[in-house]
């Protein structure tokens, strides 16, 4: 079809299919794209107000909509009270001729839809937004072409990942498996208007593998534990791994005991579903030189508190308490699928935190996978217990250059931090500078915390190596945690990332989907496209 350029989709080698993205050269102005019988909207960008202006301003293509349209898209965004903050996206029905052979209107042959999106000030940040409005705005239609994002009629590269990052991931809907009944579907196709290089086809092409590691985390998170348990994990990482080539080891009940995990069999001890060890390995195509990261994920697949038995309204989300594997999953699977130079490797340890005749118990010793011992003092602190084990096998095994760890591990950085930061640690400066600059390019904040070495004595035990939850200590529970965690890393380059506010989200938000996030996958696999 005339003015239809090359397509930007990748084939997704795992999980389920997003949306289709393509590009088309050309402008609002003369593009034959909108004479289309399939596209039903076209979507331009307002801005806010400039100094000393009151109305919004228009963006690449709106005037030019205005002009081919023939209506003043200046005064009705006025009446409808837009801002062009982004986020902000409001629809224009248009209607058709009463009779056929009545006066033809200016706009008879284009789309009757005319979408206004706020782009605020064109940073990438606000362009996520006002991809995933402009996603929300057009669900149940056909193709969607819009000029967000291309100023001056140019696509810049890192201005459409934004864009298309945030149209993909708002696109997201719950399984029809795991609802029962069907959301309503995503539009059929994004069409970017606009002069396009090979650096923007790239960029979408890095956005849409990003969506898809965050949309696999959502759908691994939000499955109910009746049925994610820990073998199910296990066989949906084998399984989510074979069209790659990925090397996956699973080690059973039997392999952990020989090998001493004596954290992650602790864990498990009171559930019928087994635990598991985990490991997903990618390794760069011959020739290709780079750094070894090792991603340890929490993975919980329930968590009832064992023995220190949760409250019944804190039980309810911890189906969500393995959200940390399926980002280290996610991320060696999008590293894969990108062909990064560096080798990645997924540690998943996985357990369900039950209670029954064989659970562990407050007040037992652990001989832990580095065999040092801990004493048990609060069986609901399992997530440290089997990450633990995971970060000293990943360290006398894996030998990696950097080792980071990602769980919902505290409610304590989630007090501290609120719903939209991840809470960082890490005393290598390097590292953390790394990952705050790859959180803010991927719109998922992290907030450096500080490893405070006077509260180290609060993790150390007068019957074992060490305590797994402090003695009388008041406060800093996520950085008493941390601190535990540092004593299993050896002297390893080691962040650890505790995403317990931003895992879970109880309603849609920009970019956010009710329920997991996703949060993690994108910021790691940014880190690692960075990495020298």
């Amino acid at each position: 079809m005339a003015g239809r350029g090359t397509t930007s989709r990748v084939k997704a080698p795992v999980g389920r299919t997003l949306p289709a993205v393509t590009t088309a050269r050309g402008g609002v102005a003369t593009s034959t794209l909108l004479a289309a019988d399939d596209v039903a909207a076209v979507a331009v960008p307002v801005a806010p107000p400039a100094d000393g202006e009151t109305e919004v301003q228009p963006r690449a293509g709106t005037a030019d909509a205005a002009a081919r349209y023939g209506i003043d898209l200046g005064d009705l965004a006025e009446r409808a009270g837009l801002t062009g903050a982004p986020g902000e996206a409001w629809t224009l029905h248009l209607p058709r001729r009463l009779l056929s052979s009545g006066p033809e209107l200016p706009w008879g042959r284009l789309p009757a839809r005319l979408i206004l999106v706020g782009v605020g000030d064109g940073s990438p940040n606000a362009l996520r937004r006002a991809g995933a409005a402009l996603a929300r705005q057009t669900r149940g239609l056909d193709r969607v072409v819009t000029t967000l994002g291309a100023e001056g009629g140019v696509q810049a590269p890192e201005a459409a990942r934004a864009l298309v990052e945030g149209y993909l991931l708002a696109s997201y809907r719950l399984p029809t498996q795991a609802t029962g009944t069907p959301a309503k579907a995503p539009a059929a196709e994004l069409v970017l208007l606009g002069r396009h290089g090979e650096r923007v086809e790239a960029a979408i092409a890095d956005a849409q593998i990003a969506a898809r590691a965050t949309w696999l985390v959502r759908d691994l998170t939000n499955t109910p534990a009746s049925t994610k348990n820990p073998p199910w994990m296990a066989q949906r990482a084998s399984e989510l791994a074979a069209p790659l080539g990925l090397d996956v080891r699973v080690l059973g009940v039997t392999e952990l005991a020989a090998q001493g995990f004596g954290g992650i069999l602790a864990v498990g001890s009171g559930s019928a579903s087994e635990p598991r060890l985990v490991i997903v390995s990618y390794t760069p195509a011959t020739g290709s030189t780079g750094r070894h990261v090792v991603v340890v994920g929490k993975g919980i697949t329930f968590d009832t508190g064992g023995i220190s038995i949760k409250p019944r309204e804190s039980m309810v989300t911890m189906k969500t308490d393995m959200a940390g594997s399926a980002v280290a999953l996610a991320t060696v699977l999008a590293a894969a699928e990108k062909g990064l130079g560096h080798r990645v490797t997924a540690v998943l340890p996985l357990a369900e935190n039950h209670f029954g005749g064989s659970s562990y118990r407050p007040g037992d010793v652990v001989t832990m996978r580095s065999g040092r011992t801990v004493e048990v003092a609060n069986t609901d602190a399992e997530g440290r217990m089997v990450l633990a084990d995971a970060l000293a096998f990943a360290d006398a095994e894996l030998d990696p250059d950097i080792l980071i760890d990602v769980a919902t591990l505290t409610g304590a950085a989630s007090i501290g931090l609120g719903k939209q930061h991840g809470a960082l640690f890490s005393a290598d400066d390097a590292l953390v500078s790394a990952l705050e600059s790859a959180a803010v390019a991927a719109g998922e904040p992290v907030w450096h915390m500080p490893l405070v070495e006077e509260y180290a004595g609060a993790v150390r035990s007068d019957v074992a190596d060490l305590r797994q939850v402090p003695n009388g200590w008041k406060g800093a529970g996520s950085i008493t945690a941390a601190l535990f965690l540092r004593e299993f890393v050896g002297s390893r380059r080691w962040a650890h990332l505790d995403i317990a506010g931003p895992a879970r989200a109880t309603s849609d938000k920009h970019e956010i989907t009710e329920g997991a996030t996703g949060y993690g996958a994108r910021l790691l696999l940014r880190y690692l496209e960075t990495l020298r």
